[in-house]
């Protein structure tokens, strides 16, 4: 099957970072299904294990953690999926990734492709649909559809071209640069009254908010920069607040949540497929849930740029484009 392989980390710009490959074809272990490939999307986490994850000494690695496709094969204990299925999911770090004709996954971190979209538009969804799901309503208890008076969110927003994670707002939220933006009154989804602002960030944070109409919020989501927006995040946040993150800053002091008593949450999608953990399942039934919302039109696709086909050429311009910091929405190729 034609694959897109590296190996050997080495700059973007050469051209054996990417190569186009022949590998043989997967076989599904007894919970995987075996997907044709039909779509990818490209994250930064590609950008990130191409440039310092080695391959063992003569092996190919496979990168592409977004897919789209439509399921070819399903193992001996398979129970969620059958072949002819379509289906979207961001698979697992810790094996190949789905830069290939086909590919192998764990069908319960596999969701059922909304009906609404194409291939190119579900591929773009996966990877930031999970991240922001697990961020607002299992790190921060954010529950879905409950009309909470009261409640508000801070995002810390990264710079242009990466995904709002508030899964609440469709199509992703821009920032020009660095910035914050505050969901007022109920960080909920598709439910119940909302405003939302965006605040400026060459202000100190406490001043922007008050200036907003909200000295202080109940849910911050920060999504870059957190050691630098530390003090401020947690000026802003009410007492017994709750502080979720992604990035990661090279250290954080967090006995300066201690006299609010604020508790911190990370959010990594890759924990679950990492250690195979008891609720596996739950990515399964997040993606079968975003689906829903896209077919009712709540939630709509980030595709940013089609780059055309699948091939090594087409995923080095994504990667350039992604390292270069400019990228808008997600990039996403389809067909080999």
């Amino acid at each position: 099957m034609k694959a897109i392989a590296y190996y050997a980390s080495l700059p973007i710009t050469d051209p054996d970072a990417l190569q186009d490959i022949e590998l043989p074809e997967p076989v599904a272990g007894p919970r995987d299904l075996l997907v044709e490939v039909k779509a990818i999307s490209v994250n930064p986490v590609d950008t990130k294990v191409r440039q310092n994850v080695a391959p063992e000494h003569g092996a190919a690695k496979v990168l592409g953690w977004d897919v789209a496709g439509v399921v070819k094969a399903v193992g001996s204990d398979v129970t969620l999926f059958k072949a002819g299925d379509k289906v979207f999911y961001a698979g697992s770090l810790v094996r190949p990734g789905g830069n290939s004709e086909q590919h192998c996954v764990d069908e319960r971190i596999v969701g059922h492709m909304p009906k609404s979209l194409g291939f190119a538009e579900a591929a773009a969804l996966p990877l930031t649909a999970i991240t922001a799901w697990e961020l607002l309503f299992e790190r921060l208890h954010v529950r879905e559809g409950k009309q909470d008076e009261g409640q508000s969110l801070l995002i810390v927003a990264p710079p242009a071209g990466s995904v709002d994670p508030d899964p609440a707002r469709a199509p992703a939220h821009r920032a020009e640069s660095d910035r914050q933006r505050v969901a007022s009154r109920n960080p909920s989804l598709g439910q119940g009254p909302r405003r939302d602002l965006v605040i400026d960030h060459s202000q100190p944070l406490s001043e922007a908010l008050k200036a907003a109409g909200h000295p202080q919020v109940t849910h911050v989501a920060s999504l870059t920069q957190t050691d630098l927006h530390l003090d401020q995040l947690v000026e802003a946040l009410q007492p017994q607040g709750k502080l979720a993150l992604i990035d990661d800053p090279k250290a954080l002091d967090v006995s300066k949540l201690k006299r609010k008593s604020l508790s911190l949450h990370w959010e990594f999608m890759y924990t679950r497929s990492m250690f195979e953990t008891p609720d596996m399942i739950e990515q399964h039934n997040l993606l079968n849930r975003v689906a829903e919302l896209i077919d009712a039109g709540t939630l709509k696709t980030t595709l940013g740029e089609h780059f055309g086909v699948i091939n090594a050429a087409n995923l080095r311009r994504a990667h350039a484009l992604l390292e270069s910091g400019k990228a808008k929405g997600k990039i996403v190729l389809e067909g080999f």
